[in-house]
Order: structure tokens, then C-alpha cells, then sequence
């Protein structure tokens, strides 16, 4: 693991550096060219991160003044705790960058602002075929064994 790596909330400055991982993080789940995210939704999601009244949030993690890696959550209510839940949405980190404990760290740093703010839990999905990531998550947290429907409502 880099001790040059700098886990920190995101800055408005830092939008160039953000879209490029935003970017690779959709293209890895195949949204990319013709499936891309309307442009509208990435500057929803970018805008988000910095009004006080949104629960949507994004760490990066810095190397050499350069970013490398981003995880988002969002803090929701529950019908089953009085505590907030927080649900990691988003974690990328740059291929070349990739073993250095970067995405634990900022799987850290949720659990950490979790904790801040008195969250009962922090969870997450991914894609089965993920394997490198599954690799992780099964160090860092436990497989809830639910499976996940869904259907587009549009």
C-alpha cells in the first residue's frame, strides 16, 4: 500500500480529474459510447456532492496530485433501524493504481463517515463476474446473501 496516497472528501476542483474515473466506473458496467449516462445525470451527480441538503457524498483518493481512485455513498433511512444506513454506490479506482489498497482505503473512509454520522450499516452491490472486487469485499465486510431484482420504471 502507497503512504503517498491521500484519502479526502472531493473539491469542486477536482471535476477534471473526477470525470475521467466517473467515466471509467460506467464503462466498466458496459456504460459507455451509445449506453453512456446522459451527460445531465453526471453533472446532477457531480452537483450533488456539494449541496448541504443532498445525502450523496464522494471521497477520492490523491497520488501525487493526481486522482486515482473515487467511491460515492448516500445516507437513506430504513424501516428497520432508527439509524441512517449507508449505501456505498460507486467504487473505481485506475487500473495502473489497482493493488495498492487504494479501494480498501476508501471503502475505509465510508465506514469511517458512516460512523460520523451514526449510520447502523454500510452495504453494497456488485456484479457477480466482478472477481478482483469480490476478492476485496470478502476482506472487508460479509456476503448478505440477498439477491437483488429490479425493473426500470420509464
Amino acid at each position: 500500500m502507497s503512504a503517498d496516497i491521500l484519502i479526502r472528501p472531493v473539491v469542486v476542483s477536482d471535476y477534471a480529474q473526477w470525470l475521467p474515473l466517473w467515466e471509467g466506473y460506467n464503462a466498466f458496467y458496459g456504460r459507455s459510447g451509445p449506453t453512456a449516462l446522459p451527460d445531465r445525470i453526471t453533472q446532477m451527480t457531480w452537483a450533488r456532492f456539494f449541496d448541504a441538503y443532498e445525502p450523496v457524498h464522494c471521497v477520492v483518493a490523491e497520488e501525487d496530485g493526481r486522482l486515482v481512485g473515487l467511491v460515492h455513498y448516500i445516507f437513506h433511512r430504513s424501516t428497520i433501524s432508527i439509524s441512517p444506513t449507508c449505501y456505498l454506490q460507486d467504487l473505481f479506482t485506475e487500473e495502473s493504481t489497482r493493488g495498492k489498497g487504494i479501494g480498501r482505503r476508501l471503502i475505509n473512509a465510508v465506514y469511517d463517515q458512516a460512523k460520523k454520522a451514526g449510520a447502523a450499516r454500510v452495504y453494497w452491490l456488485t456484479h457477480e463476474s466482478n472477481s478482483i472486487a469480490l476478492k476485496l469485499y470478502d476482506q472487508v465486510a460479509e456476503l448478505s446473501g440477498f439477491v437483488v431484482y429490479r425493473k426500470s420504471i420509464e
